[in-house]
């Protein structure tokens, strides 16, 4: 996990999903922390710090501004 980098969190897993798919057909690199632990007890994910999307340095400004294009006003779908 060198050089990655947080880029945003989430609270719970449907949060991201579409972003999730978008990374994996970008062939972008990726880690959501604490996933597994959030999925299976989803109250724990205020006290772990949330879903933590962490990727490499060199992608870092483009997931952000994937996630800025899902959240803008004309889009139909959006990342929360």
């Amino acid at each position: 996990m060198k050089n990655f980098r947080l880029v945003a969190t989430f609270t719970y897993p449907h949060e991201y999903l579409v972003l999730k798919f978008l990374l994996e057909k970008e062939d972008i690199p990726f880690v959501f922390e604490n996933e597994t632990m959030v999925g299976i007890s989803p109250f724990y994910s205020n006290a772990l710090g949330g879903i933590r999307l962490l990727v490499p340095e060199a992608y870092v400004e483009y997931v952000i501004e994937l996630i800025n294009d899902l959240n803008a006003p004309s889009s139909p779908l959006r990342v929360v």
